[in-house]
């Protein structure tokens, strides 16, 4: 029995001393071995590795793509002295652990600070270029392209690589918003105006064209009644005229009544001649038409 015991005990402690000599490294890790507070070796390819028990301790590091995001936007001045308020976020991981540890001891809110520092000078110069215009839309995946080399440039002296930093949004301030935004109100407005003046001007012309037209036609029907019944009198004066030729004292008969039955229309009516007129020649006369 006791020396089943002292056996546990020895498979015990081996069991902890291999544990302290033994690590494992992820595929999504790189491991910086130190040595009294040296850095000794630098495991990059995942694996299981052994290490000295109690003299060199082990520090792991994440090499997949890490995410910087700013919390709050940038404020930057463009060649038109105007604020512009930036938002923007940066991908970058690990490739130089050692380079990393040196840089920055190890510590990922040291190296994003390092990097907002970098990316904003970068920004503000690039900024200071280009209108509003540009930077909003013209340029602005030129800037992008370009402050990532410069970043990627400058991260890699620290052990870390700037994979990509992208402009979310690019704003004008609050009160300089509100300022374009009347401005582009006023804008609208003078341009509604112009097209309601313009098609009240096209209003009154077609109005203008349509009474001309109006006129025209009743001045054309006008021409064309007054032709017809010229033509009408034409033909009547011709059938009179054909008529008289025929029987001239009939003829004379016939309008000698027809003045009668006008004349003397209404019991009222009154007619003052002398008695050897010739509107009576007929009445004094009855036979003297030889009908």
């Amino acid at each position: 029995m006791r020396n089943l015991g002292t056996l546990v005990v020895g498979v015990i402690v081996a069991l902890i001393v291999g544990s302290l000599c033994v690590y494992t490294v992820d595929e999504r890790q790189n491991a910086l071995v130190f040595q009294l507070g040296e850095v000794v070796k630098v495991t990059k390819e995942p694996g299981l590795y052994f290490k000295l028990p109690l003299i060199q301790n082990v520090r792991y590091f994440d090499t997949r793509i890490l995410t910087f995001d700013t919390p709050d936007p940038e404020r930057f001045l463009t060649s038109e002295k105007k604020n512009v308020l930036v938002d923007y976020f940066v991908k970058w991981r690990i490739i130089d652990p050692k380079q990393y540890y040196i840089s920055v001891a190890g510590d990922e809110l040291r190296a994003q600070t390092r990097l907002q520092q970098t990316i904003n000078d970068g920004l503000r110069a690039e900024f200071g270029k280009r209108t509003v215009h540009e930077v909003v839309s013209g340029e602005r995946d030129k800037i992008m392209q370009i402050q990532q080399e410069r970043a990627d440039q400058d991260a890699r002296k620290i052990g870390i690589q700037v994979v990509d930093v992208r402009l979310k949004r690019v704003d004008l301030p609050q009160e300089v918003s509100d300022a374009v935004y009347r401005r582009m109100e006023a804008e609208r407005k003078r341009v509604a105006n112009e097209l309601r003046a313009t098609g009240a001007a096209e209003a009154e012309r077609i109005r203008a064209e349509a009474d001309k037209q109006r006129e025209v036609i009743i001045a054309e029907a006008y021409r064309q009644a007054q032709q017809i019944k010229g033509e009408g009198d034409a033909k009547a004066a011709a059938i009179y005229a054909r008529a008289f030729e025929r029987d001239p004292e009939f003829y004379a008969f016939y309008r000698s009544m027809e003045a009668y039955r006008q004349s003397l229309r209404n019991k009222s009516d009154l007619l003052l001649l002398e008695p050897n007129s010739d509107f009576f020649k007929y009445l004094k006369n009855p036979n003297r038409s030889g009908k």
